[in-house]
């Protein structure tokens, strides 16, 4: 299964082989169980200013930014974008719900996927949407010595968000690696979309409630149901990643 995935890869964008150098990690949903919290704050905040949304919307805008999330959110409501004011304050009204639901747990076998990527000998990026300067500073807590703030993206970074390849793009750029030498690791549609128009090798991890069909049809090119699971086949990724040749495989 896993070749297989690196030779539809390699066919649909060309390349002879892969050449890993460094992972880009999204945040929410991957290093930390704090989506549900997310989703939770968003659909109350929602609720408040009689905008309509479901809990699981939020999980399919998972990766936009704050902003897009909003407008999002009022065009289909009141058929407009929000205003700068509006947007403010929903946004900060969300902020301190999430703060204050978020236990800061982390999602069970990202440390064992970090530990397995830092012995692959690659780079550890993140990039994802959040504007939460609660997760963005607790990663290096979290996660002791696999990130540096000079090589994540946010929403503080990035004009266009997830589902737009620009923060995927961006963390390549931030890795000096073209896009065959990156894997991404992602748990939303919209990031896996943003990282397959990215041209970068895109693993998604399905921590959340949407149907694994949802990951698939947005570009995924594996699919796993936990990153437990993704720790373990690590080493058999890498090694296929490395030794893969399109020219051994007929076309």
């Amino acid at each position: 299964m896993i070749q297989e995935a690196i030779i539809r890869y390699l066919r649909k964008h060309r390349q002879e082989s892969l050449s890993p150098k460094a992972v880009l990690f999204d945040m929410d949903g991957v290093l930390y169980d704090s989506m549900r919290f997310h989703a939770r704050a968003w659909h109350e905040v929602a609720t408040l200013h009689q905008l309509t949304s479901r809990p699981e919307d939020f999980y399919m805008f998972e990766g936009r930014t704050g902003e897009s999330t909003i407008n999002e959110l009022y065009q289909r409501t009141f058929q407009r974008d929000a205003t700068a004011e509006e947007k403010q304050t929903i946004y900060k009204e969300k902020a301190d719900l999430f703060n204050t639901y978020n236990d800061g747990a982390p999602m069970t076998g990202a440390a064992e996927v970090l530990k397995e990527v830092e012995a692959s000998g690659l780079q550890r990026l993140v990039v994802t949407g959040s504007g939460q300067h609660s997760l963005i500073d607790k990663l290096n807590h979290t996660y002791p010595g696999h990130f540096n703030r000079e090589k994540m993206v946010t929403a503080f970074d990035v004009k266009y968000g997830k589902p737009h390849p620009e923060p995927y793009l961006m963390g390549l750029q931030k890795a000096h690696v073209k896009p065959n030498e990156a894997f991404v690791v992602e748990n939303a549609p919209m990031g896996v979309e943003a990282a397959v128009a990215a041209n970068i090798f895109t693993i998604a991890v399905n921590t959340g409630p949407l149907p694994d069909q949802v990951l698939l049809d947005a570009g995924a090119d594996l699919l796993y149901p936990d990153m437990e699971n993704l720790a373990k086949d690590w080493k058999q990724i890498i090694e296929l990643a490395k030794s893969t040749r399109l020219n051994e495989y007929s076309k």
